[in-house]
């Protein structure tokens, strides 16, 4: 089966998406310098402290970021909302500084996933299926290209691969258990997995709020453009898996392969 022109284009979209530029790029080009700077500015132990501060924050916004919300499929998602809250709580964070970032990063976090799931919802996903749920919590994996990042398993298709069996086990257990039992070792596991890529991101937004003069305002554009970021990874995500339920996935993933990069 061939992918119809229409759909060539929004798969197209999906990949630039998904695969240019990164957020430290991004960053970059607003506040005007590099972000490498405050890399060296982050605590000695940021390293070893990282993954508890995101395993925290994703585990928090599982619990009911997307659960509240109303389960109306290809209803248009209100990206702009969400990058308001996002700012409030960036402003409060560049505003304190980088001590605030464990209080500060569940309540982004909360809201970039209630945003996610908003953005699924808009591609036609039912946001009470376990699997869209994992899903959603998947976007955080897909942080583009960053010269933080190893180097494996940073495309798309093979962050996918990496996770897929864990995605598939958290959601069967939920589907079996409900997403109450907080303490349950497969979803921890899933989120674990998540939480090391999602932590290159935290960093490149911790160094860029560590620049000096960054203050509250510099925070507030900062998160804006953290919750852009993954509301653009997504987009891409959710498009490439509505083509999915349509083609199948060998057929898109050729497809998406065979496509060039455009930045």
């Amino acid at each position: 089966m061939n992918i119809s022109e229409l759909h060539n284009n929004e798969l197209l979209v999906a990949k630039s998406l998904l695969e240019n530029p990164g957020l430290a790029a991004k960053i970059t080009n607003v506040i005007g310098s590099p972000i490498e700077k405050g890399l060296n500015l982050l605590p000695n132990n940021w390293s070893k402290n990282i993954a508890t501060v995101t395993e925290k924050s994703l585990l928090k916004a599982s619990d009911a970021a997307i659960f509240t919300m109303k389960d109306i499929p290809g209803e248009e998602s209100s990206n702009t909302w969400h990058k308001l809250g996002a700012a409030v709580s960036g402003g409060v964070g560049g505003f304190f500084g980088l001590a605030a970032i464990a209080i500060e990063l569940p309540i982004s976090t909360s809201i970039m996933l209630r945003s996610i799931a908003d953005i699924a919802r808009s591609e036609g996903e039912s946001i009470t299926i376990p699997a869209t749920q994992m899903a959603c919590l998947e976007v955080f994996a897909f942080g583009g290209p960053s010269d933080l990042d190893d180097g494996s398993e940073s495309g798309y298709f093979a962050i996918r691969a990496a996770l897929a069996k864990s995605v598939s086990e958290a959601a069967e257990h939920i589907i079996r258990k409900g997403i109450t039992d907080e303490a349950a070792p497969i979803l921890i596991k899933l989120i674990a997995k998540i939480a090391e890529k999602f932590g290159v991101q935290v960093t490149q937004k911790a160094a860029a709020q560590a620049i000096p003069a960054i203050g509250a305002a510099g925070g507030a554009i900062i998160n804006t453009l953290f919750i852009d970021h993954f509301q653009d990874m997504a987009k891409g995500h959710f498009i490439i898996r509505k083509l999915e339920r349509l083609y199948g996935y060998d057929i898109v993933k050729n497809a998406y392969d065979s496509l060039p990069n455009k930045g």
